[in-house]
């Protein structure tokens, strides 16, 4: 019923900088918390960043200062800057959105998860 569109993953060098986009599309009635995940080989995912509607934001201690997660309710979108891109940060990067779906007052709650972006970082 709701799906996720990514884009913006990429090969930058260490320093650099990447923009990463994700779109929700179906019967969205509204959305709620919105994040950023990522998975490194090897490693298990783990949470990066998380949006509340209302703006709130947590950061995991490893990106702060650097990664900046922002949303557009209007658009059903939520961003990730990511500067100063290290190489600890190369990982499948993969968003995740929450919400209610349907026609009011029939609605229905969704999790739905992107299907991940490579961002390759190089030293």
């Amino acid at each position: 019923q709701v799906q996720l569109q990514e884009s913006g993953g990429g090969l930058v060098q260490a320093g650099g900088s990447l923009r990463l986009s994700c779109a929700a599309s179906g019967n969205i009635f509204n959305t709620n918390l919105m994040s950023w995940h990522r998975q490194a080989p090897g490693k298990e995912r783990e949470l990066v960043a998380s949006i509340t509607r209302k703006g709130t934001t947590n950061y995991v201690d490893s990106v702060k200062g650097r990664f900046s997660i922002s949303r557009d309710n209007a658009k059903n979108t939520v961003y990730l800057q990511m500067n100063n891109l290290q190489a600890d940060d190369t990982a499948v990067y993969y968003c995740r959105i929450e919400g209610n779906y349907g026609t009011n007052p029939w609605l229905y709650e969704f999790d739905a998860w992107g299907q991940g972006t490579q961002v390759t970082v190089s030293s």
